[in-house]
């Protein structure tokens, strides 16, 4: 299959999805309504709730929740072949992924920006709060800890990659000061970030050709793992329009960016997708993915089709900066749609890869031999000539990221003219990478410190108090230091299957969640249009961390893993049992109340 044909195909069932079934979710089941209030504008502290440009807000949500898991996720899934990976995305963005950001955002914004564990507690009960609370407490953690060793892989001694991410910082703090003291400069703000941030990008390259300059940026793993920490509480602690918001917006540049050029690229090119449609792994077995294609090509596409960071971001920051209700379909479909986008290009870049190249590049280097023995067909073709162009060694480099940027590099290699500088577009695209995970671990700990504000506000009442200057400090020094310390060790890397499980459950939490809060406003059977995708997530998730714990931890003798994994599907199933029992109690209950909106609902919570 020509990969050109599979872009068309996708940009055509997104466009479609947007103008009809977002606007069928916006209107009929949530009913957004633009005179609402929003909490941006009736709790605005000029800190945290703070009233955005949809535009600037797409860009901060958009950058949030496109982290590894868009490039990284479609790119291991490949190993079943282009299609298994292709359907899922497009079926899981639309159906699955975009409810599911809408309705979460719409239940926070209707909450007052809060957390998906005390929407849990109102919608549900206290108790169930509480356990979903400590459930995604857990989830966040691990999360933040993967997707930041992810960040460290991929910028370490990668001083041009280093030095333009760390240049988006002071760039992003001019465009916030642009931003909040110059009426109507979006635009400006832009167009000024955007130029300085090629000017970086571009400059940067040509710096670190003098070795006293490289040498400043060549960082080992433990000084990175630092460095990342810091940002990461600087983000969580600074005003949002200072430094998360704008340095998020302007990274969008750069994320969509490169992928309109990839997809230009493909135009141009116009490659074959090497991959077959499905290969000889789909009943398990393969050296990327142990399991079979179902269930476990649900769990590694992850944030590509659907994923539970995803509701911790669409309760924390992003809908504190809400201005109108009605621009939940814009930023809360329309940024997951583009993330869906986002997935199918990374998997075309790795399906365009020969298939005797991507394996050997994602097996791991001790079983590659017997690998190629078992699969004799699946040997090397263009690989040593990347390895001689790009001058780095590319065998067993595991994970994904790296054959992500092998295809990227060989699709634009192969553009007239580019032939001389696939080391460069290898480069960028490692870089590209890390920026895309960092702007995710920002957000994601700013969240935490939200969420661990509220729990340690139920032992002392101050830390409740958003603008307690001492509970934010205290709050996000421990909250960082506990993802951060799991970075320096690196002790989280086994666990990174376990955030796949994890995150997967967290998705089908949000959903069902806020399916009780949609029964209860009264929507009939529109809230089915949530409950359908979040009770197929659930047993789809519980079924693959079955297979992990029974085929994949305990035969390893992975006890604490398979503990871990246990645990997070125990909290959640108490979660979702109190949920349906909700669910029943409200179907019997008639609309005899009226909400602050004038709606007429079953209860008011």
């Amino acid at each position: 299959m020509n990969a050109l044909t599979l872009v068309f195909v996708a940009l055509l069932i997104f466009a479609i999805a947007y103008r009809f079934y977002g606007i069928f979710v916006a209107q009929r089941v949530l009913r957004l309504n633009a005179k609402n209030v929003t909490p941006a504008v009736a709790l605005a502290d000029g800190r945290d709730y703070v009233a955005t440009n949809k535009n600037v807000l797409f860009g901060h949500h958009f950058a949030a929740i496109a982290a590894a898991g868009p490039l990284v996720g479609p790119v291991l899934a490949a190993q079943f072949g282009y299609l298994p990976g292709a359907l899922w995305i497009l079926i899981g963005c639309v159906l699955g992924g975009g409810v599911h950001d809408m309705v979460v955002l719409f239940a926070s914004v209707r909450h007052k920006g809060q957390s998906l564990a005390t929407i849990a507690s109102k919608e549900i009960g206290s108790v169930t709060g509480t356990i979903a609370g400590v459930a995604v407490l857990f989830i966040l953690v691990l999360t933040l800890a993967g997707l930041s060793l992810a960040c460290v892989s991929a910028m370490h001694e990668a001083s041009w990659s280093l030095f333009t991410v760390i240049a988006t910082m002071p760039i992003a703090v001019m465009m916030g000061l642009i931003m909040r003291y110059r009426k109507n400069s979006v635009a400006f703000a832009s167009i000024f970030g955007g130029i300085l941030l090629i000017v970086s990008i571009i400059g940067g390259h040509s710096l670190m050709q003098y070795e006293s300059v490289s040498n400043l940026f060549h960082w080992n793993i433990n000084t990175i793992s630092i460095g990342i920490a810091v940002y990461g509480f600087l983000a969580s602690v600074l005003p949002m329009w200072l430094l998360l918001v704008p340095r998020d917006y302007l990274s969008t540049y750069l994320k969509i960016g490169t992928i309109v050029m990839l997809a230009v690229g493909i135009c141009f090119v116009y490659p074959t997708l090497q991959m077959p449609a499905i290969t000889q792994f789909v009943d398990g077995g393969g050296p990327v993915i142990g399991g079979p294609v179902l269930p476990f090509i649900f769990i590694v596409i992850a944030c590509g089709a659907i994923s539970g960071f995803h509701a911790i971001i669409a309760t924390g920051t992003t809908p504190k900066m809400i201005a109108n209700e009605k621009e939940i379909l814009f930023v809360g479909y329309g940024a997951m749609l583009v993330e869906g986008f986002v997935a199918l290009m990374a998997l075309i870049a790795a399906c365009t890869l020969m298939p005797g190249d991507y394996f050997a590049i994602n097996t791991p280097t001790d079983v590659y031999a017997n690998f190629l023995a078992a699969n004799p067909n699946l040997h090397q073709v263009d690989l040593p000539g990347f390895v001689d162009k790009i001058g780095v060694e590319l065998e067993g480099r595991t994970g994904g990221a790296v054959s992500l940027a092998v295809g990227m590099a060989h699709i634009f290699n192969s553009i007239p003219f580019m032939d001389e500088v696939t080391a460069y577009w290898y480069n960028f695209a490692i870089m590209f990478e890390a920026v895309f995970i960092l702007t995710a671990i920002d957000a994601g700990t700013r969240v935490g410190r939200f969420f661990l504000q509220e729990m340690l506000g139920g032992i002392i009442p101050q830390f409740r108090n958003k603008n307690w200057m001492p509970g934010i400090l205290m709050s996000s020094f421990l909250f960082t230091l506990s993802w951060g310390y799991l970075v320096y060790t690196g002790n989280v890397s086994s666990i990174w299957p376990l955030f796949g499980i994890s995150n997967q459950l967290l998705a089908a939490c949000g959903l069902i969640v806020c399916t009780t809060m949609l029964i209860r406003l009264n929507r009939g059977k529109y809230a089915l249009c949530s409950a359908i995708p979040g009770i197929f997530m659930a047993l789809i998730t519980f079924w693959a961390g079955y297979l992990q714990v029974i085929d994949i931890y305990l035969p390893n003798e992975q006890y604490l893993l398979a503990a871990m994994a246990i645990l997070a599907m125990v909290l959640m199933a108490v979660v979702f049992i109190a949920a349906f029992w909700k669910w029943y109690r409200l179907m019997e209950m008639p609309a005899s109340k009226r909400d602050i909106y004038g709606e007429a609902v079953k209860e008011v919570a």
